[in-house]
């Protein structure tokens, strides 16, 4: 007679398998399909925010507990094989927007994302989440998906040295005789055709055949994979509460709570909506899966990272069978794992991260194929939305004309009845933001 294994038994009861119709085997290959597709934030977050003067190292610890705090409380709390991770373009607007673009200090953009958190936490306590993302237009919530990603490619394409400063005309080709330019471009393709051919871990694989390369060719120095973890203390509890409260940066914790809001409740339904999750078109326990969203912003800017969100990389895990929290678990403690992969995360220079900012944005600007374009009312503010992003270097800037074009053109065409109050609301803010305090 078999005795029944102790641990296949509590996996049994706290992520009901079972009843997921899914194995202990099927959920342990989903987290780490999950796990290889998303690990790049590892590196490329560090990079990203260590340009706000933050600690390189630091921010690498803050990256890894971060997501693993956020996957684990979403795996046993909220049963759901949904990973989270420090959000990309989210870490774009930390770093280039509010940290360099309005000369905020870095202690003081972490307490917005903390604020931000626990904003997120108090509305998730109740409806208002689900009644804000539903009052959004659906124009608006495409185009800002886009505008970040055209954000993202305009960070890259500098970062890889293929777009420089040009007093003439803004920006202009740089030199693409050069090798890092080359080796960034080559990445880039890389982990197009990999993608193509559902290689699992492409973006990872790209940003480390590139550094391999760049290494060997000497326009890198390597520092090892394996070493001791890096000390968090430079950015632990390092927020800076003093002067927070001004309206300028109130309206960047208004940013950091609204793109996450769009990011985390979009990756939270799709996902779980490829996973035949969803019952009658709604997600059960959306309450717990709030809560552990809400709890990795929190934690991950206690430790000294931008805002943690779920990512849709996830979907990759739920292809391979993913169906319960179990996933989650185990990318949580794969990211706990890699916190001795330091001098790893270190030897990665700009250049081959570049390729991974730029495929990201590709995949963030396929949402904008659903906005209305033959309706002029829909199409103009997502335009404006999509297009101020980059061209003024803050997502802020564009979520702002988004909302503010909105409601003008719907006000001037007769269609104001159908604007719905929550956009006026934002849009009015949004004004006597920039008519008190400019741009």
């Amino acid at each position: 007679m078999m005795t029944p294994n102790p641990s296949t038994g509590l996996l049994e009861r706290l992520f009901k398998l079972s009843e997921n119709k899914t194995t202990f085997r099927t959920e342990i290959l989903a987290g780490v399909t999950t796990f290889l597709t998303m690990c790049y934030i590892i590196i490329v977050n560090p990079l990203i925010l260590s340009e706000t003067g933050m600690d390189h190292g630091a921010v690498f610890v803050a990256t890894c507990l971060a997501a693993a705090i956020g996957c684990l409380v979403m795996g046993i709390v909220a049963n759901y094989p949904i990973a989270l991770a420090p959000g990309m373009g989210l870490n774009a607007y930390f770093t280039y927007s509010v940290c360099i673009g309005m000369s905020v200090p870095w202690q003081t953009a972490l307490a917005a994302v903390f604020m931000s958190g626990l904003i997120f936490i108090a509305i998730s306590m109740f409806k208002i989440r689900e009644a804000i993302v539903n009052a959004i237009p659906m124009s608006l919530k495409f185009a800002i998906g886009g505008g970040i990603g055209l954000f993202l490619a305009l960070v890259a394409l500098k970062n890889a040295g293929i777009i420089v400063d040009n007093p003439a005309t803004l920006v202009g080709l740089g030199d693409l005789k050069q090798p890092t330019v080359l080796l960034a471009l080559f990445g880039f393709f890389l982990v197009v055709i990999m993608h193509h051919f559902k290689v699992r871990g492409a973006i990872i694989i790209s940003i480390l055949v590139i550094t391999a390369l760049s290494t060997v060719l000497g326009y890198n120095e390597f520092k090892g994979v394996v070493g001791s973890i890096p000390s968090i203390a430079p950015t632990f509890m390092q927020m800076d509460f003093e002067g927070l409260f001004t309206a300028s940066l109130i309206g960047v914790i208004f940013v950091f709570f609204l793109v996450d809001l769009f990011d985390s409740t979009g990756t939270l339904v799709g996902v779980s909506h490829r996973a035949g999750l969803l019952k009658e078109g709604k997600l059960p326990r959306l309450k717990k899966a709030l809560f552990a969203d809400s709890t990795a912003i929190v934690a991950g800017a206690a430790l000294g990272t931008s805002s943690t969100t779920p990512y849709i990389e996830s979907s990759a895990g739920v292809a391979a069978g993913g169906r319960t929290g179990l996933t989650a678990v185990v990318v949580g403690v794969l990211f706990i794992a890699c916190l001795f992969l330091a001098p790893l995360a270190q030897s990665v220079p700009s250049f081959a991260t570049a390729p991974a900012l730029l495929f990201v944005g590709v995949l963030m600007i396929q949402g904008i194929t659903n906005i209305e374009w033959d309706d002029i009312t829909e199409a103009v503010p997502a335009f404006l939305t999509i297009v101020f992003m980059p061209f003024t270097y803050s997502i802020a800037d564009g979520i702002a004309m988004g909302f503010i074009s909105y409601a003008l053109v719907k006000l001037f065409t007769g269609k104001a009845a159908t604007v719905p109050y929550m956009v006026w609301i934002i849009a009015v803010l949004w004004v006597i933001k920039f008519v008190a305090f400019g741009g």
